[in-house]
C-alpha cells in the first residue's frame, strides 16, 4: 500500500509541475507572439487539431507496424526539441544571439534531444515531459479560446475512451512508444534500483485479461493524441504487476514503476492556461507572483487533480483505463465551479456570449 501512496504523490507532483509551468509560460508566450492561430475563438480550431491527431496517430501506427520505429523516434524527438526551444526561448536569457536566435535556448533544446536519444532514463524522460507538457499546454492555452478549449477536451475524452476500450489502438501505440523509450509517458519509479532502460514496459488490456495470475493489473490512463500533435503525447498510463490478491492497491502497484501518459497531463492543462489567459468575465488575476492565475484556472487545476485521484483509485483495481474522461471531466467541472465562484455567467464561461 505504501507504494501506491508514493506513486500517487509523485504522479500528482508531475501533473502540478506541468500545470504551474504552463501558467508561468502564458504571459511570456503571449509577449513573444507565439499564438498558433489567428482567431482563438473559432471552434473549428479544435476540430482541425483533432484531425491532426487522427492523421498523426495513423502515421505512428503505420510506422510501428511496418517496422520503421526509427522514423517514429526521430519525429517525436524532433518535436520534443522543437517544443523545448519555444520554452527555453522565453526562459533562458538571450546572452548570445545569431540571426535572431537565442543560442543558449537552442543549446538547451539540443541537449534535451541528445539526452532523449543517448540516455532515455526515467528522470530524463520525466524532465523532458515536464518541459514539453508545460510548453504545449501554454501554447495551446493562449491559442484556444474558452469554447474551442472546452470542445477540444470533450472530443478528446470521447476519443480516448474509444481508443482504449474500443479499438485499443492507443494501447498499441503506447506500447510501441514505450519500447523506443520516447517521452510520451511519465515514469514514476517505485524502487531505488529501477531503470527505465531495462523495463519491458506496461502490459496491454489483452495481456492483462489473459494473465490474471502472472500480471494481475494494468492501469492504463492513455493520453489521447498529444498536447500538440506536433509533439505526440499519446501516452499510456500503466500500473501493473503481480501482488497480493487481497490487496488491490498492492497488486496494481507491485511493479517497479508506474506509468501515466503525458497527454493525460497536458490536455486538461490547456483549459487551465486558456482560463488564465482569456479570463472569462474579466475574472481578476490572483496575487501569485510569476503566475497568471484566475479563479476559473485554479478551479480547472483542482478539478484535474480530483479526476486524477479518481483515475489512480481505478488503477488500484488492476485494469487499464482511459485517462481523459476523468481528467478532462474534472477539469471542466472545476473550471465551471471556479467561474461560478467568480460570478461569471454561464454563457461567458463557455465562450458563447459573443454568439448570443
Amino acid at each position: 500500500m505504501e507504494r501506491a501512496y508514493v506513486a500517487a504523490a509523485a504522479t500528482v507532483g508531475l501533473f502540478v509541475a506541468v500545470q504551474v509551468g504552463a501558467l508561468v509560460l502564458v504571459e511570456p508566450f503571449v509577449d513573444a507572439g507565439y499564438r498558433t492561430v489567428e482567431d482563438p475563438s473559432d471552434p473549428t480550431n479544435s476540430l482541425l487539431y483533432v484531425g491532426a491527431i487522427l492523421v498523426a496517430t495513423a502515421v505512428m501506427l503505420g510506422a510501428i507496424r511496418l517496422g520503421v520505429e526509427g522514423l517514429l523516434q526521430g519525429l517525436i524527438v524532433f518535436a520534443a526539441v522543437f517544443l523545448a526551444f519555444y520554452v527555453f526561448s522565453v526562459t533562458v536569457p538571450a546572452v548570445v544571439t545569431y540571426a535572431g536566435l537565442n543560442l543558449p535556448a537552442v543549446a538547451a533544446a539540443a541537449l534535451l534531444g541528445v539526452g532523449l536519444l543517448a540516455y532515455p532514463e526515467w528522470y530524463v524522460i520525466d524532465a523532458a515531459g515536464v518541459v514539453m507538457g508545460a510548453g504545449a499546454a501554454g501554447l495551446f492555452g493562449i491559442s484556444f479560446g474558452l469554447a474551442p478549449a472546452l470542445l477540444l477536451l470533450v472530443v478528446l475524452a470521447v476519443y480516448d475512451a474509444v481508443s482504449v476500450y474500443g479499438t485499443e489502438h492507443m494501447l498499441t501505440l503506447a506500447s510501441g512508444a514505450m519500447d523506443l523509450r520516447l517521452p510520451v509517458v511519465f515514469v514514476v519509479p517505485l524502487t531505488l534500483s529501477y531503470s527505465f532502460l531495462d523495463d519491458d514496459g506496461p502490459a496491454t488490456l489483452e495481456n492483462d485479461e489473459k494473465s490474471d495470475a502472472d500480471a494481475p493489473g494494468t492501469g492504463e490512463s492513455d493520453g489521447a493524441g498529444a498536447p500538440d500533435d506536433d509533439i505526440d503525447d499519446d501516452g499510456s498510463g500503466d500500473a501493473d504487476g503481480g501482488g497480493d490478491a487481497d490487496d488491490p492497491a498492492g497488486e496494481a502497484f507491485a511493479r517497479d514503476a508506474f506509468f501515466i501518459g503525458l497527454g493525460d497531463a497536458v490536455i486538461p492543462t490547456i483549459l487551465v492556461a486558456s482560463a488564465a489567459f482569456f479570463r472569462p468575465g474579466d475574472a481578476g488575476l490572483l496575487a501569485v507572483p510569476g503566475l497568471a492565475v484566475t479563479l476559473p484556472a485554479l478551479g480547472a487545476m483542482a478539478g484535474t487533480l480530483c479526476g486524477l485521484s479518481g483515475l489512480l483509485w481505478l488503477v488500484t483495481k488492476g485494469r487499464a483505463h482511459a485517462g481523459l474522461p476523468l481528467l478532462n471531466g474534472g477539469a471542466i467541472a472545476g473550471y465551471l465551479l471556479g467561474t461560478a465562484l467568480a460570478g461569471v455567467a454561464v454563457a461567458e464561461a463557455v465562450g458563447l456570449a459573443p454568439y448570443l
